[in-house]
Formats: structure tokens, sequence, C-alpha cells
């Protein structure tokens, strides 16, 4: 169990330093947090509904700040180009991302031409259930591409690995509200990257005397 909350530790540390510099996109992780949060609590009583909090809300906001706002140029803080992060990252990378927006985008448009989405729901042709079953379909984008990658990491690393990763993706809003409560405060003091202060510390420390 140490060795797993340690590896959690590590990827959690990971993803923070190598991918969220942008005080902007820290923000909008800070945005999705919560309505994340507000889906995990629906998702007990109305799934559909939750999903739909977590696409229509969480995901864009999350995602918009890693396509539009992340720096794409030379990491200074961890010594490491844009195409180096994106070939290390163990979850969904921008090429992974834009295979699974496209999915999530051409769903809607899918239903609506076919209410029934291929005999999957009963149609009524109201709005509520069209609505209803875009968040089932949504829901089970979400767990499918969550239980992918898992998989998929099983055969790339190993078994730990990829249940660490999973356990990240599930409390990441936990996590990204205690981390990046303050920067919608950095933000609106000017600050548009975050510092680092606290890897670039940890780097100095770590280099031989």
């Amino acid at each position: 169990m140490n060795k797993f909350l340690q590896c959690l530790h590590t990827q959690r540390m990971d993803d923070h330093r190598y991918y969220h510099h942008s005080r902007i996109n820290q923000s909008l992780h800070f945005i999705s947090a919560i309505s994340f949060v507000v889906a995990y609590a629906c998702l007990f009583f109305e799934p559909a509904w939750a999903a739909l909090i977590a696409w229509f809300i969480a995901m864009p906001s999350r995602q918009s700040g890693h396509f539009f706002f992340e720096p794409r140029c030379y990491d200074e803080v961890n010594q490491a180009t844009h195409e180096h992060k994106e070939d290390i990252k163990l979850g969904y990378n921008l090429r992974r991302k834009v295979v699974l927006m496209t999915l999530w985008a051409l769903l809607p448009v899918t239903l609506y031409f076919n209410r029934s989405f291929f005999g999957l729901f009963e149609t009524t042709g109201t709005w509520q259930n069209y609505l209803h079953s875009l968040g089932i379909l949504w829901l089970w984008l979400g767990a499918g591409g969550l239980v992918f990658r898992t998989i998929h990491l099983f055969f790339l690393q190993d078994m730990q690995t990829g249940l660490v990763w999973m356990t990240k993706i599930l409390t990441d809003p936990f996590n990204d509200i205690k981390l990046y409560h303050k920067a919608p405060l950095y933000l609106l003091r000017g600050e548009l990257i975050d510092p680092m202060d606290h890897v670039r510390e940890k780097h100095r420390g770590s280099s031989p005397a």
C-alpha cells in the first residue's frame, strides 16, 4: 500500500509540474474540479445528469486549458521539450485527447439524427429524453476511456501503474481543488505562469554538490 500511495503521489506531482504551468489552465482546472465533484454527487441519484455536468462543464473547461493556454515552448523548469512531455505522458496526451473529444462531439450529433442510437434507447421525441440518452452515452464514453487507458497501461508498463493512474484520474477533482484553489487569485494579480518555485527548489536540492 505504501508503494501504491508513493506511486500515486509521484504521478500527481509529475502531472502538475509538467502539464500545469499556466495560471489560466490551473484556474480552469479549479472550475472543472468543482464541477466534477458536483457530478460525483449526482452520480448516486441521476447518472445521466452527472455525465451531462461532467461533459458540458467539467471536461470542456479542463481540456481547453491544456489545448489553448498551456505553454508549448521549452520547459525550463523541468528541462524538457513539449514533444518529450507528450511522449512520456501516462494518460491522454493532446493527440489522444483529440480522439476522445472528437467522439464526445460526434455522439450528440449522431443521437440527434438517430434518437434510438441504433436501438439502444426508446424514442419519445422529447428534449428531456434526448438529454437523458446523451448523458448515458457520455457516461459510457467516460468510463470506456478510463478503462481502456488503464488496461493499455497494464501492457505498456505494469498493472500497478495502470491502477494508480486510474485512481489518480478518479481523485483528481479533489486534488485539483487543493492544488489550484488559489490560481484565480494569482491570475487576478497578473501572474500568467506559475513560477514553480517548489519544483525548482526540489531540483536544486537533488543536484550533486
